[in-house]
């Protein structure tokens, strides 16, 4: 954990619940690059289902890794360096074939612009942060826009500056949510796509947080400041 330690995973969790209210946990995302690297105690997920729709298990208790092959959404799978994306989302072709865009160009322009992690990773570990038995990468928290407000002021508390959301309404709690942090080490806040609201039960009044793990417990004590 980072020099902003607040007592451990449990406890940081519960303050952040408790400071904003939240009904579901936040997400713990460490993604390894060698199988060794899964702590021996953590199970493979036994369903093909989404990312997103396994950040949803995780935030409501659930514990466990999945590879790409697990993954059901290879775009998302894509995003979160677990594999190559399809060509037809690497291209643009599906989202415009789906209506999204007015021509290919702007549909690729736009899936250029998503943020993915590379090397190639081996899994991807998703856990409750209260009882995550690694060091998170990523934290995910899905809330309201007061409680996403309420991060947001706590990560210019220190610092100062402006907090800066970036999305496009496609890939959101993978590209936006994880792999963004994941890659610029800054925070994002996303407000889901038709894939997570569709199966991930996301809901209209739902947005997303994706913060670094190194400082998360400096984002608590800056919650708890204010």
């Amino acid at each position: 954990m980072s020099s902003c330690d607040v007592n451990g995973y449990k406890d940081l969790s519960l303050k952040i619940k408790n400071k904003l209210g939240l009904e579901k946990s936040p997400v713990a995302i460490k993604l390894v690059l060698k199988e060794e690297d899964i702590p021996e105690e953590i199970s493979k997920i036994d369903k093909n289902i989404r990312h997103c729709e396994m950040v949803q298990m995780a935030a409501q208790g659930s514990t466990f890794y999945a590879t790409a092959e697990e993954q059901s959404c290879k775009g998302g799978a894509g995003a979160i360096g677990l594999m190559e994306p399809p060509e037809k989302v690497k291209s643009g072709e599906m989202y415009y074939s789906l209506g999204r865009f007015s021509s290919l160009g702007s549909a690729k322009r736009t899936v250029d612009a998503i943020p993915k992690i590379d090397p190639i990773m081996k899994a991807i570990i998703y856990a409750p942060l209260e009882t995550a038995p690694f060091d998170p990468d990523v934290v995910v928290v899905i809330c309201n826009p007061k409680q996403a407000m309420q991060l947001a002021q706590a990560m210019v508390y220190t610092l100062g500056g402006r907090f800066e959301a970036d999305f496009a309404g496609i890939q959101s709690i993978c590209g936006d949510a994880v792999a963004g942090p994941y890659t610029t080490k800054r925070p994002n806040i996303t407000l889901g796509c038709n894939g997570s609201r569709k199966f991930a039960g996301i809901k209209s009044d739902d947005v997303i947080v994706g913060m670094n793990g190194e400082n998360i417990g400096c984002v608590v004590n800056a919650l708890e400041a204010l």
